[in-house]
């Protein structure tokens, strides 16, 4: 294959900074407080989300109303440590008239209603449709329940049914149980054993080494056979990060090309430059005999409990060596699972 041709995008998130106030235990994209506080500039966000106006298709139940996998997301990171740059990324999409616009946050600024209402206010009156509240036994850990329950009820108030609680399953069982703070995963877990369960849980980026010790482990032989094609090519859902990264599949990590220059990589992305890319698109098993013959790469005895965590191990082992290969961006990325 000397090119991999990737669907236009239909949905997709701006990545507006990996720093977070927490560290969750699951997360795709390894954010935390420790990253940088590298924010998108505004004229990157003005490239991308003019490339990405014409493509972005609404929710099914309208322009203006939202969905998980629909439109399109402000993310991170998160978000609201930079509202004013939250504010202006809705003011430049609203002008370009993309639709179905969120914002995704796990609610740590939320410590009381009248701040929690001015900011929903503002960012609905810059044109912003609604906003996808985070709420899973990862976020509990960190942010107290209050402040979850403070956004859902003044975001309904402001965005009514256009205010997402991810999941609504565990606001539920955490408002039965009266929790007002913090709850430990470890205690929460206890509490409801089979809660993870129910977490929608993508065996991917930092759980893989947070929660590995949860699920059976395979040989890397295992994997062989197997490629990242569907996902490294899909259209819908994709993210492009602070830095430009157009990533597809949640593939933290994997960068496909300049997302403010989205028509360059529809036209076909040269495989002969991007060996990594090469292998994740045909068989894992290419990925690691190159890792093994160009990096020293140690396959771990005890296994591997998905493909994705092969090929992030397989990854970081390599990006930690060198910064020579593009798809391997940002190198950041790459030191904050452990």
């Amino acid at each position: 294959m000397e090119k991999l041709y990737v669907q236009e995008p239909v949905s997709a998130g701006i990545i507006l900074s990996y720093k977070c106030t927490s560290e969750c235990k699951h997360c795709m994209y390894g954010c935390s407080p420790r990253w940088k506080a590298d924010w998108i500039s505004e004229n990157d966000l003005q490239r991308i989300l003019t490339q990405l106006s014409d493509k972005i298709q609404p929710s099914p139940l309208g322009q203006n109303r939202i969905g998980i996998n629909y439109g399109l997301h402000f993310t991170g990171g998160e978000p609201f440590l930079n509202f004013e740059l939250l504010v202006k990324a809705t003011e430049m999409a609203n002008k370009l008239g993309i639709p179905s616009t969120f914002v995704e946050t796990n609610s740590f600024w939320c410590t009381d209603d009248e701040t929690t209402g001015e900011k929903f206010i503002r960012l609905r009156d810059s044109g912003l449709d609604g906003i996808l509240i985070s709420v899973n036994p990862f976020i509990l850990d960190q942010v107290p329940f209050e402040r979850t329950e403070r956004a859902i009820r003044i975001g309904r108030e402001i965005f009514g049914g256009n205010t997402i609680v991810y999941q609504e399953v565990f606001h539920g069982q955490f408002a039965r149980l009266g929790i007002k703070s913090t709850l430990s995963f470890e205690e929460c877990s206890r509490i409801d054993p089979g809660g993870l369960m129910r977490a929608e849980l993508l065996l991917m980026g930092r759980a893989v080494y947070k929660l590995s010790h949860l699920y059976r482990r395979f040989p890397a032989r295992q994997f062989f056979g197997e490629s990242c094609r569907d996902e490294l090519t899909r259209g819908w859902h994709i993210h492009v990060d602070n830095c430009c990264n157009y990533m597809t599949g949640y593939c933290g990590g994997i960068s496909l090309g300049d997302g403010g220059d989205i028509r360059s990589i529809l036209q076909g992305i040269d495989l002969s430059e991007r060996p990594i890319l090469n292998a994740l698109v045909t068989n894992l098993e290419n990925l690691l005999e190159f890792s093994f013959q160009q990096f020293d790469y140690e396959e771990h005895e005890e296994g591997y409990i998905s493909k994705c965590h092969l090929c992030l191990d397989v990854r970081k082992h390599i990006a930690q060596k060198t910064d020579q290969f593009k798809e391997l961006r940002p190198r950041e990325f790459y030191y904050h699972f452990e």
